[in-house]
């Protein structure tokens, strides 16, 4: 089963609401009406991800710049480590795959998806 903090759904619910542009476009052009269901940001144990599959056990986190310097690679390490021990797949894609192979990006999306379920 998976565990999240209380203290963490207002600020997704607050997320949601501020979506990136490439999380918007993730959205409402993909996961929102794929087939198997998706929520966004979603509260998995200290964390809140971008969107998450129960079904496939699938996490997917779009990044932006901030997310390569060391310490933030050292962060997202750990946290994919912690989501891992759940059984969940994390997918990453840079912000700038989302504006240069959108559909290859949905592409492995979706049959990661189809492995896993």
């Amino acid at each position: 089963m998976i565990h999240y903090h209380n203290a963490n759904v207002k600020h997704a619910k607050q997320l949601r609401k501020e979506m990136t542009p490439w999380e918007r476009k993730m959205w409402y052009l993909f996961l929102k009406d794929y087939p198997i269901r998706f929520q966004r940001q979603k509260c998995i144990d200290n964390y809140i991800v971008d969107f998450y599959c129960f079904r496939a056990k699938l996490v997917i986190e779009l990044d932006g710049g901030g997310h390569y310097d060391p310490e933030s690679e050292e962060y997202d390490q750990r946290r994919t480590e912690v989501l891992e021990k759940y059984g969940l797949k994390v997918l990453r894609f840079c912000n700038t795959d989302m504006d240069k192979n959108y559909y290859g990006v949905c592409t492995v999306i979706d049959n990661e998806v189809k492995k896993r379920i």
